[in-house]
């Protein structure tokens, strides 16, 4: 099982310049991808633009979205942005996506909750347009260099839409950041809807887990108030699945790789460029 690092990028009030000085030390550390977690309404830094930042600064690494907002943004503009980071990385990304489910995330007029998953499956085709270099409505030429490739792309979410949807466009599932015991049947689910859809081989499968080594208090504070929007119920769900201390980071590669995971990727809870080398040690 391959361990990687999410970028700070959703730490709040984060100084984002540390972005490409995090990627570059995950890099040389030796994870096999940098990840973001995607959200609008909150004081971080927005995922595709972390992204392209890790994209410069690193050569080798993989970049991987955990998970974008998809349904947030209008069809081609988003489309645009994953090809650029995937050209300006040399193919290095995968675009992780879902439909999202916080209100206060879609600020773009006329894209709200309501529709959202029909509104995806629409916007995939858009995205595979955009991608080839074939005709969108309005506009006046392709909107990629050619060369641009398809992105590959990975579904988060737990409803039946999200798994058939996996089993469809995507390459593979990328699990919640709740406890490997909850995760566990989602995997498992994501390789039955697979199997269904008649996919040969099996999905790829990517698990999520909160991590702090350094301020501890501090860390569950900040993974507190990210998810304080969603109620009390889910801040606790997420809070126990925390690895706060080095054999909790251990156990979790234990049980995930049990669990027949390809990649752990631990997201950061501080924004302390201290905390990559303080992973790398515990968990590569």
């Amino acid at each position: 099982m391959k361990i990687g690092i999410g970028l700070p990028n959703q730490v709040r009030e984060l100084p984002p310049s540390i972005i490409p000085e995090w990627a570059s030390q995950a890099e040389k550390a030796g994870f096999s991808s940098l990840g973001s977690v995607g959200r609008v309404s909150y004081p971080g830094l927005m995922d595709t633009v972390a992204l392209a930042a890790a994209a410069g600064a690193t050569s080798t690494i993989g970049l991987i979205s955990h998970i974008t907002i998809a349904t947030a943004w209008p069809a081609v503009l988003l489309a645009k942005e994953a090809a650029g980071i995937d050209a300006v990385s040399g193919n290095r990304f995968t675009f992780g996506l879902s439909v999202g489910e916080r209100p206060d995330d879609f600020l773009v007029d006329g894209l709200g909750l309501r529709g959202r998953g029909k509104r995806l499956d629409r916007d995939l085709e858009v995205y595979r347009s955009v991608w080839r270099g074939e005709s969108v409505d309005g506009a006046l030429n392709r909107l990629v260099p050619t060369g641009t490739r398809d992105v590959p792309m990975m579904f988060g979410g737990m409803s039946p839409a999200s798994f058939e949807r996996m089993a469809r466009w995507g390459e593979g599932y990328i699990g919640p950041s709740v406890p490997a015991g909850m995760a566990a049947p989602l995997f498992d689910a994501a390789r039955s809807a697979w199997q269904n859809a008649g996919r040969e081989g099996s999905p790829r499968l990517v698990a999520i887990a909160y991590f702090v080594l350094g301020d501890i208090e501090q860390g569950r504070a900040n993974v507190q108030h990210y998810y304080n929007a969603s109620g009390e119920q889910i801040v606790d769900l997420v809070n126990s699945g925390i690895c706060a201390e080095p054999d909790a980071v251990r156990d979790a590669v234990k049980t995930y790789s049990d669990l027949g995971v390809d990649e752990l990727i631990f997201i950061p809870a501080l924004a302390d460029i201290h905390e990559v080398g303080r992973l790398a040690e515990v968990a590569l």
